[in-house]
């Protein structure tokens, strides 16, 4: 990987940055796990860096920036996914990638499978893929990574939503995401069209439905196409969050990248600026959506 320009060097310091809310608190959290672009200096991958930062959700937690401005507290990762990937449990692992045994039970999910799970093994584009490595990783690196990095991220996210549940009996979670453009040519059905933001629920277990369709009603006023759990339903942590049953709600949303975002470059496109200011109204929703059912809670 060759020398990288200030904004992508690491931030050893931080990780994890979390943007408290401004004025009033609302139950209410946020959180942009693959957007980070702060390439840690023992990554070791054998893939150029343009290829490499295709994995990055590039710029999600700009966009949604504002998001505390309206009562939400908002958490980012500093680090790229594709060096370790916040949105996978712990012991999604692939064994075989490993120069040496790991210590406890490993349960590699479908997306290990793919190559995809806690450590990417491949990064994909148009179709094709291409392996991360040229070596197998060590026990202790991977170690590392989990504990200066994955866990401390689940920290502050679990303090985030663990604070809003003591103090007001319940919580909002938006996990912020966006997608590339070619996935479905990536899932060998190029003929679908992908939709501009796909909201995710796992097939409506993880929030009550009132909120998903809340924030997807508010994107299509917007002009914009939605789809529901198509192609994209949530992953780990909307899993581990969301239990709507004891007011705990928590949904994912993918933005298609090509609506804001030059794939290639990295850099936002003439759409960036009107999306951002189409957020804010949507944030501002959502907001008087929570702050309307507050009523409802019980602190504990």
């Amino acid at each position: 990987m060759q020398a990288l320009p200030d904004f992508l060097k690491p931030r050893p310091d931080a990780p994890v940055l979390v943007h408290p809310p401004q004025g009033e608190v609302l139950p209410l959290v946020c959180d942009s796990p693959h957007s980070g672009t702060a390439y840690p200096a023992d990554f070791g991958a054998a893939v150029p860096l343009a290829l490499l930062r295709r994995g990055e959700d590039t710029l999600v937690h700009t966009l949604w920036e504002q998001f505390p401005q309206y009562g939400a507290t908002l958490i980012e990762a500093t680090f790229p996914r594709t060096y370790i990937d916040p949105n996978r449990e712990e012991e999604d692992l692939n064994p075989a990638m490993l120069d040496g045994t790991w210590p406890e039970p490993l349960t590699p999910s479908v997306k290990t499978q793919q190559g995809l799970g806690l450590i990417w093994e491949k990064i994909n584009q148009a179709g094709q893929s291409t392996p991360m490595y040229e070596r197998k990783l060590s026990v202790a690196e991977v170690q590392q990574r989990i504990a200066h990095y994955w866990r401390p991220y689940h920290a502050e996210l679990a303090k985030a939503i663990q604070w809003s549940m003591q103090r007001f009996g319940g919580v909002w979670h938006i996990n912020l995401h966006s997608m590339p453009s070619d996935v479905y040519q990536r899932l060998g059905t190029p003929e679908k069209q992908l939709a501009d933001f796909v909201l995710g629920d796992r097939d409506g277990t993880t929030c009550d439905p009132a909120f998903i369709h809340l924030i997807g009603d508010a994107l299509q006023a917007q002009g914009y196409s939605v789809a529901y759990n198509e192609p994209y339903k949530g992953v780990a942590l909307i899993g581990r969050i969301g239990q709507p049953q004891y007011q705990r709600h928590s949904l994912q949303i993918e933005i298609n990248r090509c609506i804001y975002l030059n794939e290639d470059t990295r850099e936002p496109n003439a759409g960036f600026a009107p999306l951002q200011q189409h957020l804010q109204s949507v944030m501002q929703t959502v907001a008087q959506y929570v702050r309307g059912e507050m009523q409802h809670l019980q602190p504990r």
